[in-house]
């Protein structure tokens, strides 16, 4: 990881420093690889990214950039506030990767109902000082469309010292450029890699590793229900709709807000033609691109599939009756998806997003089995909870976040 980062860490960070962060973040994951390769099927392999403390990919950029804030503010003698939407995992790393930084108030907003008992209690049991959550009446997209107004209130992200651990934050993707590296380097050959994603920030760490020289082909989108990503793929036009629940909500997105980053790079780093391609994103609910822009960008190296709630739970079915294996609903998504696109010829690696127990009813439903959670958070269902529940509003939220 530190390799990886290095480039874009200098000079605010040494190498050697970038290193020992690295080496102390990494020490908390239960895995001596952290990442371990895991062989499904026959070249089909699961990179297994849930071996951190909350249990989800995110642990690996959110446990390193709690260190490097930790780093930074303490040398310069800030103190910052840092405000972040989840769709259920992000909030939960972010607060474990921050709740003992002296230097760092964390608000973390999630939709009300819209995340698994699992994933909200590792939210709101922290008991630290520094950390509040928020339980927004709306969707993940509403509570990320709160975070971005705040930060474009200038006067208030001033007043707050305001900071972002979502992948808003350039740190978050780098971060987890890393595992895309490691994938092609322990298979030592051309890969592609599946992964399932909502936001298309997971999958843009993929798309910055192949231009930096992993051996990567193809990156395979894998959607659920909301598969605005998909659609897209297939259609060339990426049209809203409404969000649905589905059993990986994690990925009930519609708004894929990293898909700006890919969508610059196509304009040759035109912010200008960007900005207006998104305001009529907005304001209409569709982006079109260029015939010449998708055969020129997306063509060589995105393929998309979806994965409902019926085949998510048949594929966690799957896994378990071939391997004794549980899998969550998101690795289901997507192992479901690579299937659609493997190729004999070219070894496919299969993101493993979430530890299972964090989504026990659904793997329960399939299976007949319960996974359980690690011994670190066996208690988690029995310890009391910290949270506000507020409506979707900007001038609410703002209102408490001045309260702290």
């Amino acid at each position: 990881a530190a390799s990886v980062i290095a480039p874009y860490a200098a000079p605010d960070i040494d190498a050697a420093t970038l290193l020992a962060l690295s080496r102390d973040a990494y020490s908390s994951f239960r895995h001596e690889s952290v990442a371990p390769l895991v062989q499904l099927e026959d070249d089909h392999y699961l990179m297994e990214l849930f071996h951190g403390p909350t249990l989800a990919f995110k642990d690996v950029a959110l446990q390193l950039l709690g260190r490097l804030f930790d780093h930074i503010l303490t040398a310069k003698n800030q103190r910052i506030r840092i405000v972040g939407a989840t769709s259920g995992d992000t909030g939960s790393a972010a607060i474990d990767g921050v709740k003992h930084c002296s230097n760092v108030d964390i608000v973390i907003l999630y939709p009300n109902g819209r995340v698994s008992d699992v994933q909200r209690r590792q939210m709101t049991t922290v008991d630290s000082p520094n950390v509040h959550t928020v339980a927004v009446d709306g969707t993940f997209d509403d509570c990320q469309d709160l975070v971005k107004a705040m930060f474009n209130d200038h006067p208030f992200r001033e007043r707050h010292n305001l900071s972002a651990v979502n992948s808003i934050n350039w740190a978050r993707i780098v971060a987890q450029v890393g595992y895309y590296v490691e994938a092609s380097r322990r298979l030592g050959r051309t890969i592609d890699v599946t992964v399932p994603t909502g936001n298309f920030g997971n999958v843009l760490s993929g798309w910055i590793a192949k231009q930096m020289g992993a051996d990567i082909r193809h990156l395979v989108v894998a959607s659920n229900s909301n598969d605005i990503l998909t659609r897209f793929f297939e259609s060339r036009d990426m049209v809203v709709t409404g969000v649905a629940p589905t059993l990986s909500p994690s990925m009930d997105i519609q708004v894929s807000s990293n898909f700006e980053r890919l969508l610059f790079e196509m304009n040759d780093r035109d912010g200008g033609a960007t900005a207006q391609q998104l305001t009529r994103f907005r304001t209409t609910g569709h982006l079109v691109l260029e015939p010449d822009q998708f055969s020129t960008w997306i063509d060589p190296t995105f393929r998309a599939g979806r994965c409902d709630d019926s085949q998510t739970l048949a594929t966690i079915a799957s896994v378990h009756a071939s391997t004794g294996m549980l899998i969550d609903p998101h690795t289901a998504v997507g192992v479901a998806v690579a299937r659609q696109h493997e190729d004999p010829s070219v070894p496919m690696v299969t993101l493993a997003t979430a530890h299972p127990a964090k989504f026990p009813d659904a793997v329960e439903r399939a299976t007949g089995v319960r996974p359980q959670l690690p011994e670190h958070l066996a208690d988690l269902m029995s310890r009391p909870e910290r949270t506000t529940v507020l409506p979707n509003d900007l001038m609410t939220i703002e209102s408490f976040i001045n309260s702290l």
